[in-house]
C-alpha cells in the first residue's frame, strides 16, 4: 500500500502537471498514514531538515557562481581563446563550442546554465557561418550537458549528500568521464562537419594575438585552478569552494571585466534565487520521500528482488542504465537522484560497484536526460537561445544522444575511467 501511495501518487501528480517538488511532497503525505512512526507534520519538517546541511549550501552558491560568470564576461573570454587556437580546424566553431562548454562546466556545475551562457554567444555566429539550425542547437544542448559531469557538479553534490558519499571523490571521478564525452563530441563534430563541408575559420592569428587572447582571459582561465585546486589541496571544502567561486565571479564581473552593473547584477541574483528555491523545495520534499522508503525497507526489497532474479553484474548494470535513461526523459536530475539513489545504490554495491563509480554512472545517465525528449531541459534552453521551435532542436539531437550512450557504456563497464583519479589521489 505504501509503494502504491508513494509511486502511484507521484505518477498521478506529475501527469496532472503539478510541479515536481510539490508532487514528491504530496506523494509523501499520501503514504504517511501507512507508515509507522511518522505523522503528517513530518513533511513540512523535512522541508527544513532536508536542506539543513553544510554540503547542501554548495548548491545555491554554485548556481550563483554560474549565473555571475555567464553575465560577467567570463564565458565570452573563454570562447575567444578557444576560437583563436582551435577555430581553424574543420568544423572549428562546433569544436570550439564543445571546448568552451567543457571549460564553463569546470566553473558552473550546471547543464542549463552552460547552455544559456555559451549558446547565447556561439549560436548566432555558427548560423552566420553556414551551420544548420538543427545541428547548431542540438550541439549546444548536448555539449551543455557536460556541465553536470565535469566538476564541480551540482548533481554530484546532491548524490553525495543523499548517499553519504565523498563529494570530493565524486568530483575527482567526474574528470575523465567528462573529458571522454567532450573528446567524443569533438570527434563527431569533426567528422560531421567534414561531411557537410563546414570549413574552419580562415583567419590566421599571430603568436602575439594568441598570447593577447590568453592574457585577456587570464582571470577566467585560472578560475578552475583556484576552485578545484583549493579543494584537492585541502585549503577548502566543496561548499567553501562554491562560496569562493561566487565571490571570484562577482569580482571578475564587477571590478575586472566591468560588465556587471547594478541592473544586470539584480537580474542575475534573481535568476539564481529562483533556481535555488525550486531545487531546495525538491530536496526538502525528497527527504520525506526517501525517509518513508527507508522505514518501509523498500530499497532492500528491490535489491533482493533483483539479485534473486539475476546475479549477473553486466545485466544488472544494463537494467539500471535503461531505467535511469527512461526516468531522465521525464524527471529532472535533482528529484531523480533523491528518489532513486537510495533505492539503486544498494543494488549496485551488492554486485561490487563502488558508490563513487555508481554516482558517476547515475549522473551521466541523467545528463543524457537533459537532451532527451519530451522533457529534456537543455532542449528547451537551446530552443529559447536560438529563438527556434523545440522541434528544430529535437530533429538534430539523435546522433548526439547515440554518442553519449556509447560513452555511458564505456563509463559503466570500464570502472577505471571513473575510479583512476580517486584511487590514485586517495592513497
Amino acid at each position: 500500500m505504501v509503494i502504491a501511495a508513494l509511486f502511484g501518487g507521484l505518477a498521478l501528480f506529475l501527469i496532472l502537471n503539478v510541479p515536481v517538488g510539490i508532487s514528491i511532497g504530496l506523494a509523501s503525505l499520501l503514504a504517511i498514514p501507512f507508515t509507522k512512526g511518522l505523522t503528517a507534520g513530518y513533511v513540512p519538517q523535512a522541508l527544513f531538515t532536508g536542506c539543513d546541511s553544510f554540503p547542501i549550501m554548495a548548491i545555491p552558491l554554485f548556481i550563483l557562481a554560474g549565473e555571475l560568470m555567464g553575465a560577467g564576461g567570463v564565458s565570452k573570454r573563454i570562447l575567444n581563446v578557444c576560437n583563436v587556437f582551435f577555430g581553424k580546424v574543420t568544423g572549428g566553431l562546433a569544436i570550439v563550442t564543445v571546448i568552451v562548454c567543457m571549460f564553463f562546466a569546470a566553473v558552473s556545475g550546471s547543464g542549463p546554465a552552460t547552455v544559456a551562457a555559451v549558446g547565447s554567444m556561439v549560436v548566432p555566429t555558427m548560423l552566420e557561418k553556414g551551420y544548420s539550425k538543427k545541428f547548431t542547437l542540438a550541439l549546444v544542448a548536448c555539449a551543455g550537458s557536460i556541465g553536470v559531469i565535469i566538476p564541480p557538479s551540482i548533481p554530484m553534490v546532491i548524490y553525495g549528500v543523499s548517499t553519504s558519499t565523498s563529494i570530493s571523490n565524486l568530483f575527482l571521478a567526474g574528470f575523465m568521464p567528462g573529458i571522454l564525452i567532450g573528446l567524443a563530441l569533438i570527434f563527431f563534430c569533426y567528422v560531421y562537419a567534414k561531411k557537410q563541408g563546414w570549413k574552419g575559420d580562415e583567419t590566421v592569428y599571430t603568436t602575439r594575438e594568441k598570447l593577447t587572447a590568453v592574457w585577456d582571459a587570464k582571470w577566467a582561465l585560472i578560475n578552475p585552478i583556484i576552485i578545484l585546486g583549493g579543494i584537492y589541496a585541502g585549503i577548502f571544502t566543496p561548499t567553501e569552494a562554491a562560496a569562493v567561486a561566487a565571490v571570484y565571479a562577482f569580482i571578475c564581473g564587477v571590478f575586472i571585466h566591468k560588465e556587471l552593473d547594478f541592473k544586470n547584477l539584480f537580474a542575475t541574483v534573481g535568476n539564481a534565487c529562483s533556481t535555488t528555491a525550486t531545487t531546495m523545495v525538491i530536496l526538502g520534499c525528497a527527504t520525506a520521500f526517501t525517509k518513508i522508503l527507508t522505514i518501509q525497507q523498500i530499497p532492500n526489497m528491490i535489491t533482493n528482488a533483483i539479485i534473486s532474479a539475476t546475479d549477473n553484474a553486466f545485466l544488472i548494470l544494463m537494467l539500471i542504465n535503461i531505467l535511469l535513461l527512461i526516468v531522465g526523459c521525464f524527471m529532472d536530475t535533482t528529484p531523480a537522484i533523491m528518489v532513486l539513489a537510495p533505492i539503486l545504490l544498494p543494488v549496485a554495491t551488492s554486485i561490487g560497484i563502488n558508490p563513487v563509480h555508481f554516482g558517476i554512472i547515475m549522473v551521466v545517465n541523467l545528463a543524457i536526460g537533459f537532451i532527451t525528449p519530451p522533457l529534456g531541459i537543455n532542449l528547451f534552453v537551446a530552443s529559447r537561445v536560438g529563438a527556434e521551435p523545440l522541434e528544430t532542436v529535437t530533429k538534430g539531437i539523435v546522433p548526439f544522444i547515440l554518442v553519449m550512450i556509447v560513452c555511458l557504456l564505456l563509463i559503466t563497464y570500464i570502472a577505471p575511467i571513473s575510479m583512476l583519479l580517486p584511487n590514485l589521489l586517495s592513497k
